[in-house]
């Protein structure tokens, strides 16, 4: 291993904290052209080629993009700045050069039904002050939107009108209101894309399809007759009608002729379970048929222990007769037990 020095340390120290802090003058041949607006540099000097070989390319372009970058950032300092949020920003031209877009310009929008009646009567549009006084804060604030003047939401009393009913919400009726005006809004919205589109619109309601097919029909009479409370049990037919049949969802069958590989994948899979030794476990079958014979053990216990009880009663004699009162006898007390014949 070469010795190396302590002076050709500290020289490559040196030169390395020299690389890293680089001047912020820059010289070239020929002055690059600007583009402030777009932050766009083009460098017309020609590339040394003995020196982008000797340093293996990337760091020649390394280089060379940083002094561009550098030369880019002095001419952008050249501009007027500014102070905004205690940072300081330059104010860029606008750009020269024509830059490509990757997708066409923006058609421009329809104009809505307002904005035909407007043009047609000659109304314009005037611009009003975004800043009002307000009289209850003192102070200006904004028009519209959040904080603005005289805001009418923030209101804990609303006074009642004269024609209005006494007993009626206010604070309601004025949400209620509010809600109106913004669904009619989204309404006027929608109207106006389907204009724009060329797409008509019904004036209330859906709008009903051309002619509707003999299947379609027949569903609609089906879900009518069943609308009933009886649910169409006792519903009459209509004339001429022909007895409905079942509705429900059809079986579907399998193609006969159609994609080889899936009829193939499920063959195979029926052989694998087929051919193999251990069964195959549906583990929710299985909880549910123990839960049932579970079930059905403690209803045959329970039916038992009843039948038990109740001829232990009977046989017995013991316990409250229909007549009332308690006694020994099956009928009460006050009866007595018959005597049975035996040997003395």
């Amino acid at each position: 291993m070469a010795s190396c020095s302590i002076e050709d340390v500290l020289a490559k120290a040196e030169r390395d904290e020299a690389e890293k802090l680089r001047s912020i003058t820059v010289n070239k041949e020929l002055d690059l052209e600007f583009d402030p607006g777009n932050l766009l540099a083009f460098d017309k000097n020609r590339i040394d080629t003995r020196e982008f070989k000797d340093s293996k390319g990337e760091d020649f372009l390394r280089s060379l993009a940083r002094d561009n970058t550098q030369l880019l950032i002095n001419e952008i300092w050249k501009l007027p700045t500014e102070k905004v949020e205690e940072v300081i920003v330059a104010k860029l031209p606008d750009p020269t050069t024509p830059l490509p877009r990757e997708k066409p310009a923006p058609k421009p929008k329809p104009p809505t039904k307002w904005e035909q009646f407007a043009k047609l009567k000659g109304i314009q549009k005037k611009k009003k002050n975004n800043m009002v006084w307000d009289e209850v804060h003192k102070e200006w604030k904004r028009r519209w939107g959040y904080k603005r003047a005289n805001d009418d939401t923030k209101e804990w009393l609303i006074e009642v009108p004269q024609t209005a009913d006494p007993n009626e919400d206010q604070f309601a009726k004025r949400n209620k209101a509010k809600k109106e005006r913004v669904a009619r809004n989204e309404y006027n919205r929608l109207k106006n894309i389907a204009r724009a589109q060329k797409i008509k619109v019904p004036g209330t309601g859906l709008a009903p399809t051309a002619q509707q097919s003999k299947s379609e029909l027949a569903q609609a009479v089906s879900i009518a007759k069943k609308s009933t409370a009886s649910v169409g049990k006792f519903q009459e037919n209509l004339p001429k009608e022909k007895t409905p049949r079942n509705t429900g969802k059809k079986r579907k069958f399998q193609p006969l002729i159609g994609d080889f590989s899936s009829e193939k994948q499920k063959q195979l899979d029926l052989l694998k379970i087929m051919d193999s030794k251990k069964p195959r476990l549906d583990i929710t079958k299985a909880v549910n048929k123990q839960m049932r014979e579970e079930d059905k053990e403690s209803s045959q216990k329970s039916k038992k222990s009843f039948g038990k009880k109740g001829r232990k009663g009977n046989m017995s004699g013991k316990g409250k007769g229909k007549a009332g009162g308690k006694g020994k006898g099956p009928k009460g007390k006050g009866r007595k037990p018959q005597m049975k014949q035996g040997k003395r």
